[in-house]
């Protein structure tokens, strides 16, 4: 949080370990995708994370509000992570 200036460290019980959540979508394409595009995911989540970003790109640029970006949003996350074929 204080590295990159954005977030919180939120616990759901003692038992979890927690999670750090950024709720600002500005916060996100400004400060952690750049921050994850200087140290970059590694293995498989690599390409969950390519989607990722093609899907901030979408929604930056308010292609989510049409009816052809929302279908390109729903393919991308059909492929992603369990739906991902390697």
């Amino acid at each position: 949080m204080d590295y990159l200036g954005c977030g919180g460290y939120y616990k759901r019980s003692s038992k979890d370990s927690g999670c750090f959540i950024v709720q600002k979508f500005s916060d996100f394409t400004e400060k952690i995708l750049p921050f994850l595009g200087k140290y970059p995911i590694l293995g498989v989540k690599a390409l969950d994370f390519e989607d990722f970003r093609q899907a901030a790109d979408i929604i930056k640029a308010k292609g989510h509000i049409t009816p052809e970006g929302l279908e390109k949003l729903l393919i991308i996350k059909a492929g992603m992570n369990k739906g991902r074929r390697v």
